[in-house]
């Protein structure tokens, strides 16, 4: 039997009326860490900032292997590495680069928005989140992608500026980290006491998180050329990414919210994964 939490004609998407997207409300949070509340926070964390961002959807959960075995049957994709589809169906799918995160967030969007017109014209009246999702994606206002370290790091955080997406204390019992001792990738939502203030959940631990940023220093970029630069989709793969969340193997240190690893986006690891959001600064950052 497949996971019941997952909508197999669906492309093993979660199973509830935006497919697992929760909706994160514009407005403004500090990013990045304070040295006087996080003893903790490594430099390219610093200074704390506050980053004001329109209103987006994240995924709840990473992108799993079934997901990324849908996407691969149903486009012809050709993975790099073979091996990223033999992992257990509802785990986070790994060993997958940036690049090919890319081309499943394509895939994806071209997907949703083909569902839309079915979505808005049902009769059963759309809460107004839901009619602002299948809207934005109709309307190419919205668009699927990989979320940006500061998308990424509100999700996770909140308004609150938490240390963890839970609060601000460590417990092996809310994440897949070196604490807990599992030693490998769990199936996604096996922390729901982990989850964030607006309820997105594995934002520590389990996987390292690609995100469409390149890595740059703080403060981050507001607006204009300047945080176009850091989003530029078309800059070479020699410059590096940004990946979020740390990992199952990872310290106390990696799996805080403001925590930052930078890496070639090229590079294919077995605790490397990532997950989407339907934001519309993906078409705008380009």
């Amino acid at each position: 039997m497949g996971d019941p939490r997952f909508d197999a004609e669906h492309w093993h998407l979660p199973t509830n009326p935006l497919f697992g997207f929760i909706e994160i409300p514009a407005g403004p949070f500090m990013m990045g860490s304070d040295k006087r509340r996080d003893g903790q926070a490594f430099s390219a964390e610093l200074p704390q900032h506050e980053t004001n961002l329109p209103g987006y959807y994240l995924a709840r959960w990473p992108v799993t292997v079934a997901q990324f075995a849908a996407f691969v049957e149903a486009s012809g994709h050709q993975p790099a590495d073979p091996n990223c589809l033999k992992g257990i169906a509802n785990h986070p799918v790994v060993r997958i680069s940036r690049r090919e995160a890319m081309a499943y967030s394509c895939w994806l969007n071209e997907r949703l928005r083909k569902l839309t017109h079915e979505r808005l014209a049902k009769e059963k009246p759309l809460l107004q989140s839901e009619r602002r999702f299948w809207e934005g994606l109709a309307d190419g206002s919205l668009g699927v992608g990989l979320p940006s370290e500061v998308e990424w790091e509100k999700a996770a955080r909140g308004d609150e500026s938490r240390i963890y997406p839970w609060g601000n204390e460590l417990d092996p019992n809310r994440a897949n980290y070196s604490n807990t001792g599992l030693n490998t990738t769990s199936a996604v939502g096996c922390f729901t006491g982990g989850a964030s203030p607006y309820g997105c959940e594995e934002m520590s631990g389990n996987v390292w998180e690609w995100t469409r940023s390149l890595f740059g220093d703080y403060p981050y970029p507001q607006e204009g050329p300047e945080r176009q630069a850091r989003e530029n989709m078309n800059a070479p793969d020699n410059v590096s990414r940004v990946l979020r969340g740390g990992a199952f193997y990872s310290d106390a240190g990696n799996v805080r919210c403001a925590c930052r690893l930078d890496f070639n986006p090229g590079y294919r690891s077995a605790d490397f994964g990532f997950r989407v959001v339907v934001s519309p600064l993906v078409f705008s950052d380009r």
